[in-house]
């Protein structure tokens, strides 16, 4: 099984439940056994107890663990839905990614990032603790940015749509043009119903006037799933997005 991410920025309890997560997520561990004992895992990370017991209060506030008398066990696997998932139509929102034309390039990637601390407070991290990162940018022909987004996801949504849940195996690693254009999607599929809450702003910096937009992407129990910043140039076409309430 994985071992604590190595990392001095990151509190010990936090690798501790990062690894911890990774088995229940990767499959390692299946959905009703029972985890190794509090003195296996302070054995095994080389940690105290107090240590181990602050990771596993975080992977119970997650909903990955439940502790009872007899010790700590993996979530029992949620009953199966008695029908298809929600359809996303056409008009719903659309993650915020776009396809260039021949004269712009695109470039994208997925990253495992702390989030800056206004951010974290709002997707539920902690000071330091990782989570999923799309970067996406469109650049003119001479090579200027003309506008990207950057998004960031919560531990819930993490914890609650298993197709952005395996981003959280030990062994990933940040690659090229990841498609994550279909990230809204996997939401409705997990039973979570969207709403979002936009800030347009200008910002004025030395060099030139640009437009920004900072996105908040809420589910039907108020739980924040995502955060986007975009930013515009000021000669370039905006993105549109369509959805319905």
């Amino acid at each position: 099984m994985a071992e604590p991410h190595a990392s001095t920025a990151v509190p010990l309890y936090l690798r501790v439940a990062a690894a911890l997560r990774d088995d229940l997520m990767a499959g390692g561990t299946t959905p009703g056994a029972r985890l190794p004992s509090e003195r296996s895992l302070v054995h095994r990370f080389g940690v105290n107890r107090q240590t181990v017991r602050s990771a596993l209060r975080l992977l119970r506030d997650e909903g990955l663990v439940v502790t009872e008398r007899r010790g700590t066990f993996a979530a029992p696997a949620a009953p199966a839905a008695g029908g298809p998932g929600p359809v996303l139509g056409s008009g719903q929102l659309d993650f915020p990614v776009t396809v260039a034309g021949a004269d712009r390039a695109v470039e994208a990637a997925v990253g495992w990032e702390p989030a800056p601390g206004r951010t974290a407070e709002l997707l539920g991290l902690l000071p330091g603790e990782p989570t999923l990162v799309h970067r996406h940018r469109v650049l003119g022909p001479d090579g200027v940015l003309e506008h990207g987004a950057i998004s960031r996801f919560s531990r819930y949504a993490l914890a609650a749509v298993p197709e952005l849940g395996r981003y959280r195996r030990a062994e990933f690693r940040p690659v090229r043009r990841p498609d994550l254009r279909p990230a809204y999607r996997w939401m409705h599929r997990a039973g979570l119903r969207l709403t979002r809450r936009e800030s347009i702003g200008v910002a004025l910096p030395t060099v030139a006037a640009y437009l920004t937009v900072h996105r908040e992407v809420y589910d039907q129990h108020g739980h924040v799933l995502e955060v986007t910043d975009i930013r515009f140039a000021p000669r370039s076409a905006p993105l549109t997005y369509e959805f319905t309430a």
